[in-house]
């Protein structure tokens, strides 16, 4: 049976998905692993990779250490959709298909696409501030439903997390160094690949989702009103999306 691995983005952890892993595993009855990079969530503790190939080799490990053998089927968001193209490139034969959700490549997408010009002075702030302070900063950016009740539930949970596990600031710049370094190889990815993508992301422009789609001639979704944090806006939509891609790979 094919494990399926989730790596999420910059500053979060395994827990920020919430209950979507629980929802994945019922819908397709196939066993889920969510993993930590170094410098975040069970792993705080830990220099943070300052490249995006040693966040491959460290999901490896992990997988290793789980007794979890490949072929892998990866699903990612953001900063974790970049370690899952660069695994494709390493060890394409351990993957069986991927799923990016709101991701960004160089040299496919200019830089003012991979993230939003108007959020270079916040993402600033992320150095600053209380844990409270912070993250309602990030869920409002990546978020189009972080005005509403469910999602203030969302925020204390959030909140606990980085004081549980805080993740310090030596370890967020080196994740973004890697993110602004990193650059994909010019060629098609040798798995299927779906690709998502909210069209009011606020954090990075559905353009480079978009863009990826065109150049690789993979399928693409594109949801009308979700954030960055499409499973968070709209987690059933991407159960949906996902089951149907399925499907048309058999």
């Amino acid at each position: 049976m094919t494990t399926w691995v989730l790596l999420r983005g910059l500053m979060r952890e395994s827990r920020h998905w919430g209950d979507f892993p629980a929802l994945l595993q019922q819908a397709l009855d196939t066993p889920v692993f969510t993993l930590d990079f170094p410098g975040n969530g069970s792993l705080y503790h830990y220099k943070s990779a300052s490249r995006v190939e040693e966040m491959v080799e460290h999901a490896r490990g992990q997988l290793q250490q789980l007794d979890q053998v490949p072929p892998y089927r990866l699903l990612a968001l953001s900063l974790g959709a970049m370690v899952a193209e660069a695994w494709s490139e390493m060890y394409p034969q351990e993957l069986e298909t991927m799923v990016l959700i709101n991701t960004s490549l160089a040299p496919y997408n200019p830089f003012y696409q991979r993230l939003r010009p108007q959020n270079y002075a916040a993402l600033l702030c992320l150095l600053y501030g209380s844990a409270k302070q912070r993250e309602a900063l990030i869920l409002r950016l990546t978020s189009n439903r972080s005005h509403t009740q469910n999602m203030q539930s969302t925020l204390q949970q959030w909140v606990a997390y980085v004081e549980e596990f805080p993740i310090s600031n030596g370890n967020i710049l080196r994740q973004l160094w890697a993110a602004i370094r990193y650059r994909a190889a010019i060629k098609i990815p040798s798995v299927p690949v779906l690709l998502l993508a909210g069209l009011q992301d606020q954090l990075v422009s559905a353009k480079c989702t978009q863009t990826l789609a065109q150049q690789w001639g993979c399928d693409i979704r594109l949801h009308p009103d979700a954030g960055h944090d499409l499973p968070l806006d709209d987690g059933v939509w991407v159960l949906q999306q996902l089951g149907g891609w399925l499907n048309s790979l058999r």
